[in-house]
């Protein structure tokens, strides 16, 4: 039997939720612009620029909760450092994507639009006539006059820099209505470029592959025919190529097209599909090559590059099969039983007929959200910084409680274990402005015991030494996805 309202009505006669919960279970309050104490350490001098986060600040209105983590309404954090003027401070705010849907629930105090992982309220001719709420929950990019709230489904919201008011949906001056461009847009640090990708469903799916100016603006694109309708989210810049890795997830649309099954409850692990690798020439777009390779799922790489013998080179955190879906799922209820683990692998493949050479396991722990320095995307990294589940937990019930750095050229993982009940972000990396051989590690930690969040600084040569800086947060703000550092 189809049900009509796949979201969930809140109970109060469950178990108590887990203390990460506690971050993400109640809607998200903005807050304005703040100037944000130290709670210890110094804020490092050299540290000039602005962070910026996203991720789903509300997953419930009117009484019902969201059917999957991925559908929570997008809110931004962005924290100013040392500004001109008013160095040795920083400032942050915390403001919701104003998107279409957003406004509409608002007004209305209940749920009306489907998601990823449910379908729309009300009539069925209601739900076949609403489209999908455009969340812009997932990532953001920051370009010289505006931020863009990214979510795969849809184009990209302009956003305000420093106040971050939205100013609505933007089609980076050439994005088609009906083009999506992904929440995973690969900068290269040279040239500016910006390379990023859409799929169209339909039959067999396209994927739209862009190329942007340094301003954002689209001025190349091609689309390539896929096998299927796939789930794809992100994909390698690596020297002159850009390498997709299509993972044997398939929708079948006709469900979602109905309004039948949310479009997570369509999609379907088909292991004997395998892995298929797409490797395109980043300055044509044209296809170099496709291959296959034994199945598994991934939902981010942590770099690419191509070393001196011509192989490209892959960073990425592998799941043996899809299971990660379902427990992002149980994410959004605040209970976890799925324990999916991702760990790091780095591969090799011949880019001309793209086929795997090597590849080996190079961290087994529990992990997720690989990230390099900004200024090596796409060229050789020495560093994979990402988060980790602690060690000795149960990785079933339990969000990542640690962040870390793997060093490829000496095996070592150092590690930031930031104690019971901490919950990080992804690690991200922000090069000194002072001393370009230095850098910090930003995360935002919410402190399950104080019912509170934080902004904490490490020294990235000095992971496991306690963070230089902490900073107080007004409010809390719910672990999320994505975010960039955009230098001063």
């Amino acid at each position: 039997m189809v049900r009509n309202i796949s979201t969930t009505p809140l109970k109060t006669d469950v178990k108590p939720a887990l203390t990460w919960a506690k971050a993400i279970m109640p809607p998200a309050a903005e807050f304005d612009p703040t100037p944000l104490p130290i709670l210890a350490g110094k804020l490092p001098a050299g540290l000039r620029g602005s962070l910026y986060r996203n991720g789903p600040g509300r997953l419930e209105r009117g009484g019902q909760r969201m059917g999957h983590w991925f559908d929570g309404d997008g809110a931004i954090l962005a924290v100013h450092f040392n500004q001109k003027g008013q160095e040795g401070t920083a400032t942050g705010l915390y403001r919701y994507v104003k998107t279409t849907g957003y406004q509409d629930e608002e007004a209305a105090g209940k749920l009306l639009y489907g998601g990823y992982g449910m379908t729309g309220t009300g009539p069925i001719w209601r739900r076949l006539t609403k489209a999908v709420k455009n969340a812009a929950n997932t990532s953001v990019l920051a370009l010289p006059d505006k931020l863009l709230a990214l979510w795969e489904g849809g184009h990209p919201h302009q956003l305000d820099l420093q106040t971050l008011e939205t100013v609505g949906l933007d089609d980076l001056e050439g994005l088609k209505t009906a083009w999506n461009y992904s929440a995973h847009p690969k900068r290269d640090p040279e040239t500016g470029e910006i390379y990023n990708f859409g799929v169209a469903p339909g039959k067999n799916a396209v994927l739209h592959v862009y190329r942007s100016n340094s301003a954002g603006k689209l001025v190349q694109q091609n689309s390539i025919t896929l096998d299927g309708v796939p789930l794809l989210h992100d994909f390698v810049l690596a020297g002159n190529y850009l390498v997709f890795f299509i993972p044997p997830v398939r929708l079948n649309p006709l469900p979602v097209l109905f309004q039948q099954k949310s479009y997570s409850d369509a999609l379907a692990w088909h292991p004997e599909k395998g892995t298929q690798i797409l490797v395109i020439d980043r300055n044509t777009l044209e296809v170099v090559s496709r291959s296959e390779a034994e199945p598994w799922y991934q939902w981010h790489f942590g770099n690419g590059y191509v070393d001196a013998g011509g192989s490209v080179v892959v960073d990425l955190a592998r799941y043996e099969d899809f299971q990660t879906n379902h427990r992002l799922k149980q994410v959004a209820t605040g209970h976890v039983e799925t324990a999916a683990k991702a760990t790091l692998w780095q591969l090799r493949l011949d880019p001309q007929s793209g086929q795997i050479t090597q590849q080996q396991e190079v961290v087994d722990r529990s992990c997720e959200f690989p990230t390099v320095a900004p200024a090596e995307m796409g060229q050789a990294s020495r560093f994979t910084y990402l988060t980790l589940h602690r060690q000795g937990v149960d990785i079933g019930p339990e969000l990542y409680g640690a962040i870390a750095r793997f060093d490829y050229h000496t095996g070592t993982l150092t590690e930031a274990d930031l104690g019971d009940n901490r919950y990080p972000t992804e690690p991200l990396y922000c090069a000194d402005a002072e001393n370009p051989d230095r850098g910090w590690i930003i995360t935002v930690v919410f402190d399950g015991e104080r019912n509170s969040s934080e902004v904490w600084i490490f020294d990235a040569d000095q992971l496991d030494a306690p963070p230089v800086c902490r900073l107080a947060l007004p409010s809390v703000v719910p672990m999320g996805f994505h975010g960039t550092w955009n230098p001063a």
